[in-house]
């Protein structure tokens, strides 16, 4: 199946954001594919925090992820919307960093909400407190897609091995990692970690960044890449926006599967003892 990967500068107005994402899923369309990714962030990217609590809604109020349900249903095009800025409700002041499959007929089939929260302080002098805004999840997600299974993740949680395990055990065929990563952690990380996630959950990997320089003066990495189970770099958009194309195919999935048998041969791990 042919997939595409919409890479983003995201911006500080949803309005253009959704924009870009409307005329992303036009160009997947054009391009013969089924389905798209999208980066974190995709609505909205606004590290000042107060001009960007006036554009945070609630789930039934976003119209990024109205629009984008629109243009699913009127394209026949399988959505994952990598994540928006939300505001939960249910008395958490906090927002939440949450992900969506959208179906062909615009109709949202699952939700993530980001698990693992960036808390750090970078040498550049950068330094990030996600979980000052943001309250994390409290569980995983397999969805069925046409394309296979998928299991969903958020940027930094691809730093988090036991994730992928889980969603590999639950039946995840592809891995999807939507993210705004540094520059300087992109530089070192990037490649790398999602390569050791699709090597070690034998599964695809599909990872829509964030790049270049954003309104708010932050610079993302992107990359944007598809990996197969072998570890084998089919997708990498470097430093472009734009729509990028790639095939799942998984019966190269079942093969790399058959030739290493990691999966059938976890075992529990038992009590670490320190000796």
């Amino acid at each position: 199946m042919r997939v595409a990967i919409l890479q983003m500068t995201s911006g500080i107005d949803p309005a253009a954001n959704a924009a870009t994402l409307v005329s992303g899923m036009e160009a997947t369309k054009a391009g013969g594919a089924a389905m798209l990714f999208t980066p974190e962030m995709t609505g909205l990217l606004d590290r000042d925090r107060g001009r960007a609590a006036g554009s945070i809604v609630g789930e039934g109020d976003d119209r990024v992820l109205a629009v984008a349900c629109e243009a699913a249903a009127r394209l026949g095009l399988w959505l994952h919307l990598g994540s928006l800025a939300l505001r939960p409700g249910g008395g958490e002041d906090r927002y939440v960093n949450r992900g969506f499959l959208i179906d062909d007929s615009g109709t949202v089939r699952a939700r993530y909400d980001k698990l693992h929260l960036f808390d750090v302080d970078l040498a550049t002098g950068e330094s990030w407190r996600e979980s000052a805004a943001y309250a994390p999840g409290t569980g995983a997600v397999v969805a069925e897609t046409p394309a296979g299974w998928l299991g969903l993740s958020i940027c930094y949680d691809m730093r988090f091995p036991d994730l992928y395990r889980a969603l590999s055990d639950a039946g995840a065929e592809i891995l999807a990692a939507p993210a705004a990563f540094t520059v300087p952690t992109g530089q070192a990380h990037w490649h790398v970690l999602l390569r050791a996630r699709a090597i070690e959950a034998g599964c695809f990997v599909i990872a829509a960044a964030q790049v270049g320089t954003h309104e708010d003066g932050r610079a993302t990495y992107g990359h944007s890449l598809v990996i197969d189970p072998w570890g084998e770099v089919l997708l990498d958009m470097a430093d472009t926006p734009g729509v990028g194309f790639a095939e799942i195919d998984l019966a190269r999935l079942h093969d790399v599967r058959a030739r290493i048998p990691a999966l059938r041969h976890r075992r529990p791990i038992p009590e670490v003892v320190r000796a």
